[in-house]
């Protein structure tokens, strides 16, 4: 017992070492600050994740708020959809902010699209927080019914100041894998 704990601290502090010394290394750029973010949108958990969702809404050829959109996010934070591939194995495909812009606004453009949270479960320790933010998705505001529905696992920060997102992690309900109840579903 005592090896094992031994070997997982010398594990955990050579992990953290390592990203240390990765952050630190010349040839790779910081990633380029956030815009300035509306205070009212970082003040709680809450309003960060209202603003999460106002910006990525919108009807069919809409703008979507995209400055706003990255003033939620600490730098180098990751967005990272989950799901299962053609193979039937899972897997998830990590982007950063401006990958993920890229990604999905030419279809949100097309398409139009619409998030909400339809139940929340939240957990904080000191200046970290974790919640389960179910949604549905929809294609117009006046859509009865949702096309998608799934959970984003949110990680987020409390500089003292305020809130940030350093990940949003999700997976989209399928009939394999329903929402449970405890999650709204």
């Amino acid at each position: 017992m005592k090896r094992s704990l031994s070997a997982l601290v010398v594990l955990a502090s050579l992990v953290l070492t390592a990203s240390v010394v990765a952050q630190d290394q010349p040839d790779a750029p910081p990633p380029p600050p956030p815009p300035p973010a509306n205070e009212a949108d970082v003040a709680s958990i809450g309003a960060i994740t209202a603003a999460v969702y106002e910006c990525i809404s919108g009807e069919k050829g809409e703008p979507r708020q995209w400055t706003r959109f990255r003033s939620l996010f600490y730098p180098g934070a990751q967005l990272i959809p989950t799901g299962k591939r053609p193979d039937g194995s899972v897997g998830a495909g990590i982007m950063d902010v401006e990958t993920y812009i890229a990604r999905v606004d030419g279809w949100f453009l097309e398409n139009g699209f619409f998030e909400k949270e339809i139940h929340r479960v939240e957990e904080r320790y000191g200046s970290i927080a974790h919640h389960f933010s179910t949604y549905e998705s929809y294609k117009s505001a006046s859509d009865a019914e949702p096309f998608a529905r799934g959970i984003n696992s949110f990680q987020l920060l409390h500089d003292g100041d305020r809130w940030w997102i350093l990940n949003i992690f999700w997976e989209a309900e399928t009939p394999q894998v329903p929402i449970p109840d405890k999650y709204g579903g």
